[in-house]
């Protein structure tokens, strides 16, 4: 990202808007925006390291509440929330790590929420896991603050694999819902 170019932009935006950007509380808000822009867009540069295994057999491995950030491609305003994902390991687990850096390799990214939830399920079923299952449940500030003005939430889902399979879906639905209270899913 050209952290120049960014500045430059959000300065003519500043004036478009009406305000000064000269002001004392302006002064540096286009670098701030610059700096922030390159960190909550890194998903376009970074790597999920899901080639990271270790060799351990499991029926299922569920890893809950993966606390994430968005920003709605649409409005570019944020969405975020918690992601759920369950996997059936063919052999091989992953490091909890490596699937937070799942989501934020995805997250971190000019996105819609059911995308966000098909491109994890997807990337994880590549690595010859039996079966993958992404939960996602989000708030959106771009229905909260303008438009509707609702605090609705919107659960997305994925399944692949096992897990397309109703009674194994059910199963491990059942199980992320008992550990996870207040879910809308």
């Amino acid at each position: 990202m050209d952290q120049e170019r960014v500045k430059k932009l959000v300065r003519e935006l500043i004036i478009e808007i009406g305000e000064d950007p000269t002001r004392e509380g302006l002064r540096d808000t286009p670098e701030r925006i610059g700096r922030m822009y390159k960190e909550i867009f890194g998903g376009y540069e970074s790597d999920s390291e899901l080639s990271v295994q270790f060799s351990e057999d499991s029926d299922t491995v569920v890893a809950r509440d993966i606390q994430f950030y968005s920003m709605c491609e649409h409005h570019m305003l944020p969405f975020f929330g918690k992601i759920h994902i369950a996997y059936s390991p063919n052999g091989r687990v992953f490091g909890i790590s490596k699937l937070i850096r799942l989501v934020e390799k995805y997250s971190k990214r000019l996105q819609i929420q059911e995308r966000l939830t098909k491109n994890i399920a997807d990337e994880l079923f590549t690595q010859g896991v039996k079966g993958v299952l992404v939960v996602a449940d989000a708030q959106h500030l771009c229905m909260k603050m303008r438009g509707v003005r609702n605090d609705a939430t919107l659960t997305s889902s994925a399944y692949r694999g096992v897990y397309e399979q109703k009674e194994e879906k059910e199963s491990i639905m059942a199980m992320i819902r008992k550990s996870t209270p207040n879910t809308s899913f």
